[in-house]
């Protein structure tokens, strides 16, 4: 498995708006629509990943525990279709029911959304406060495929957890690792 680490944008970037297609419900979805009351959380995920099968059930266990306190959750999958098929919108259509998502899964098939991130890794999270600038991007948590470190989603939990209590968030973010995100060839 290659593995690729997270772009540390800094903190404080406003999120760049975009709109996309929701694999699920076949509608344009835009930042405003998903944004929370309290926080957003955008993760750049894909079908076909080995990490990110690793992590699926806590992030959807994740959005469930946070969306109903007020926050707002997508995944976005950037990957090239045309050379990682198993990463099709048809195919993250039945992945988002495979595994119950709550949330938007949203295709960026231009690539422009994962690029005006900087995002570089499936799973790489961002999460934005309610005026959508960036308060933490990083790794869910430490667990990775076969390093027996349980998925619990703690470094996200932590950093949706200050956001509810009004505490700072920890200077010391690690970045995601992941597979790459498999960019088009120009």
């Amino acid at each position: 498995m290659a593995r690729t680490e997270s772009n540390m944008i800094p903190l404080g970037t406003k999120a760049p708006a975009f709109t996309l297609l929701d694999t699920i419900t076949n509608h344009m979805v835009s930042l405003k629509d998903i944004q929370g009351e309290k926080g957003t959380v955008l993760m750049f995920i894909c079908n076909h990943c080995p990490f990110v099968k690793h992590v699926n059930e806590e992030i959807v266990r994740l959005a469930n525990d946070y969306r109903v306190i007020g926050f707002g959750f997508a995944a976005i999958s950037s990957n090239d279709v045309l050379n990682y098929p198993e990463d099709h919108p048809a195919l993250m259509y039945k992945n988002a029911q495979d595994h119950d998502f709550t949330f938007p899964y949203l295709y960026d098939e231009t690539q422009q959304v994962a690029k005006s991130y900087d995002a570089a890794c499936t799973p790489d999270f961002y999460v934005f406060d309610a005026d959508l600038n960036l308060v933490y991007r990083g790794q869910l948590d430490d667990s990775r495929p076969g390093n027996g470190i349980p998925v619990t989603g703690r470094h996200l939990r932590e950093a949706l957890d200050n956001i509810l209590n009004n505490r700072p968030q920890n200077s010391i973010q690690k970045p995601s690792i992941g597979c790459n995100i498999k960019w088009k060839e120009d």
